[in-house]
């Protein structure tokens, strides 16, 4: 059964949060909000949590999960950028957007795509999924909470308990978040390709 953690939007409570990243570590799979809807998320080297995502969502080992990280100095660590680049998705962060580059050894194999070896990263613009990044000290390991055969993710804190009581270990509840997943931006080849429209303007990647 979920622990469900009720927690203000603006100021998030630090023990709450606390409380949260705790579990995190020993393991837990969490459903938390993001500037861009709800997402499952543990962490990075959690392969059981890697699993039980790929199990609820019912995803293949083509999915490109995403490294969800507090500050672009985080996010250097785990992908290889140019300069061009760089700028491109420093003028873009935080917000809602993905974006897929070449991974660093600091990525562990069965999170790249098997034959590009390349990962998705992003740096939220969110309270509560800052705060939780911050107290965690890493990147979350995560994946957009959307249900097989369902168009549209899961907005709801209580829904989610109610639908996934017994697949995650912990629901975070913040009040209304993004409805729209993130738009997804290919730079795995040099040039901006975009994958996924979403909630992220994709004018300045065109």
């Amino acid at each position: 059964m979920a622990k469900y953690f009720d927690v203000h939007p603006d100021n998030p409570q630090r023990r709450t949060i606390s409380s949260v990243t705790d579990s995190i570590r020993s393991g837990a799979l969490v459903a938390y909000p993001t500037d861009s809807c709800y997402a499952l998320g543990c962490q990075l080297g959690n392969r059981d949590g890697i699993d039980r995502i790929r199990a609820i969502r019912q995803l293949d080992d083509r999915h490109h999960f995403t490294l969800v990280c507090e500050n672009f100095a985080q996010l250097g660590q785990f992908v290889q950028i140019d300069n061009d680049v760089f700028r491109a998705i420093k003028s873009a962060t935080p917000g809602s957007y993905t974006f897929i580059l070449p991974a660093t050894r600091e990525v562990p194999r069965q999170l790249l795509h098997p034959k590009k070896k390349t990962v998705g990263v992003r740096i939220p613009d969110h309270t509560v999924a800052q705060a939780l990044l911050a107290d965690l000290g890493e990147p979350l390991l995560s994946s957009t909470l959307l249900l097989p055969d369902e168009d549209e993710p899961l907005t709801q804190g209580w829904e989610i308990k109610e639908r996934l009581d017994h697949v995650v270990d912990a629901v975070i509840d913040s009040g209304d978040c993004g409805t729209e997943p993130t738009t997804v931006i290919d730079f795995s080849g040099g040039e901006a390709e975009i994958v996924r429209r979403g909630a992220g303007d994709t004018s300045r990647f065109e």
